[in-house]
């Protein structure tokens, strides 16, 4: 009985010691979890609190006429004007980038979870979207520069997040070398700009005085600078395959690049519009270069077969939209652009899963046939619906009503309802009956809000003392656009440009990135 009594205790001691043990290690366990998981939770946490932060600030200062409604006897000497400037254009960016940002930390919590480096990636993000707060209010060119190429620096982090990948520590390297050229091109703009006119910030460069003091040359030479600047940001052609190589980027990082990085160049046009604007022959030229990148990248979209390349083809058209609308003038419908466009982007990249879709070859010969079926009334109807659509616009922004820049802009608007009129009649499964009905009650009414939100944007811009808009007047280069769209539209609904096997290989060839960026082993995804 006795050496039984003990068998049992030592047995219950066992016992109670793993289960103490068992504890232990659940209770490890759910520390490290919580540690793992703290920084993503309290940065997308503060993200959100930014944005609540920032739409307050807008309202507020809306409803102030422009300023917060400090009294006049509070000193506010201390608030270092030469280094950091908010204007309308400032908290419009704010509320936008933050917004997206914590829509993108919100998806990674639970795209990462589980990952071993996800604190690293909170970290890049987090202090990515910094990086692009303190470049939109900061007013002193150094500034502003070095905000600059910190956001590219971390930007090239999240492309390399995956540090098991070859493919995406080359597609990084790439990217951050167009990065640092980016940077010390707005450095060199700046040594001018203090060089010839003895200013630093950017309030004093584009004002009146200074301008009309800058000569000719300098003015050329800043506005080329810059616009190549902002080309290598926007990923625009030629400078569009850093954008290509990065493909192996985790799928938030993707979001975040093709929602705000990428708008980053037109908001640089915008920041320092008085001095582009000062000489029109410029704004044709920046015209040209938006129109080029906006239709090359239709172009290069059509030759994709993976989904995120057909994506980025979509987002080197669009910026190549977004300059365009620079150069003809309308520095608020540029700002509108890159905001819906980021909307977008971020809604593609972060469902681009459910995108992805299985296919017998019998379903695609059916789309195919479907594509080529172009009959009088289809094409009545949609003459009708695009001519509405850029009628609502006109009616709204006021812009086409008059000769000049803004009949341009007008009619592109009437080109892009004809080709997502086109898409839509195409693709949808609704009854053939419905569509023309689903096409007024939808895509309407989008045109509606995106000249609403021109509007209200340029409303707010003129406010903080910002010119939304500096029509030009038509010529022969606006009229060569117009054309080029209109050709362009005509070929791609047609299909004639696959008849060439030349045109193929050329589109293939320009959108090809560098081969080491190339993750050609499919089994290498699952290693890591």
């Amino acid at each position: 009985m006795t050496v039984d009594n003990q068998s049992q205790t030592v047995e219950s001691n066992s016992e109670s010691k793993l289960s103490l043990s068992g504890d232990a290690n659940t209770t490890d366990q759910d520390t490290f979890i919580r540690s793992r998981t703290w920084i993503p939770v309290r940065f997308t946490q503060t993200m959100w609190t930014l944005w609540i932060l920032s739409v307050c600030a807008l309202i507020v200062w809306t409803w102030r006429g422009g300023t917060f409604g400090v009294p006049s006897d509070i000193d506010i000497a201390w608030v270092p004007t030469q280094l950091f400037s908010i204007d309308g254009l400032t908290l419009i960016i704010w509320v936008t980038a933050t917004f997206f940002s914590g829509i993108i930390h919100s998806y990674a919590r639970r795209y990462l979870a589980g990952e071993q480096h996800q604190n690293r990636f909170f970290l890049s993000a987090f202090g990515f979207t910094v990086a692009v707060i303190i470049l939109i209010v900061a007013n002193h060119i150094v500034i502003f520069t070095l905000s600059w190429m910190i956001m590219g620096l971390l930007m090239t982090a999240l492309i390399g997040h995956n540090r098991g990948w070859s493919q995406a520590q080359m597609a990084a390297s790439f990217a951050r070398r167009y990065f640092l050229i980016s940077g010390t091109l707005i450095a060199v703009a700046g040594g001018v700009l203090w060089w010839t006119a003895d200013v630093v910030t950017i309030d004093a460069a584009v004002g009146a005085d200074v301008i009309s003091g800058l000569s000719s040359l300098t003015i050329a030479s800043v506005t080329i600078i810059l616009v190549l600047a902002a080309m290598i940001q926007s990923a625009l052609i030629p400078f569009h395959t850093w954008m290509l190589s990065s493909m192996t980027a985790p799928t938030p990082a993707s979001a975040l690049m093709h929602a705000g990085f990428v708008n980053a160049g037109g908001i640089l046009l915008v920041r320092f519009g008085p001095i582009i604007e000062a000489d029109t022959r410029l704004l044709i030229f920046i015209m040209l270069i938006g129109a080029l990148s906006a239709l090359g990248g239709k172009f290069l979209k059509t030759v994709q077969s993976d989904v995120k390349r057909k994506l980025g083809c979509s987002t080197i058209g669009q910026m190549g939209f977004m300059i365009m609308q620079v150069g003809l003038g309308f520095f608020a419908a540029a700002i509108a652009h890159l905001i819906l466009h980021g909307c977008y982007k971020a809604y593609q990249f972060l469902s681009v899963g459910d995108t992805v879709k299985h296919v017998t070859p019998e379903t695609v010969h059916e789309k195919t046939e479907s594509k080529s079926e172009l009959t009088i009334s289809r094409i009545i109807i949609t003459a009708i619906i695009a001519i509405i659509g850029g009628g609502v616009f006109t009616f709204i922004t006021g812009k086409g009503a008059t000769l000049d820049s803004g009949l341009l802009l007008s009619g592109l608007i009437v080109i892009t309802t004809l080709h997502a009129t086109q898409r839509i009649l195409q693709h949808t499964t609704i009854a053939k009956h419905l569509r023309y009905g689903a096409i007024m009650i939808v895509f309407i009414p989008a045109i509606g809000v995106y000249g609403l939100l021109y509007a209200g944007i340029a409303s707010i811009m003129e406010i903080g003392g910002v010119t939304p808009a500096v029509p030009t007047e038509l010529t022969i280069a606006h009229g060569i656009v117009a054309g080029g769209f209109l050709i362009s539209y005509v070929v791609i609904e047609t299909e004639i440009y696959r008849r060439s096997h030349r045109l193929y290989v050329l589109l293939m060839n320009i959108s090809q990135p560098p081969g080491e960026t190339l993750l050609t082993t499919t089994e290498e995804y699952d290693d890591h």
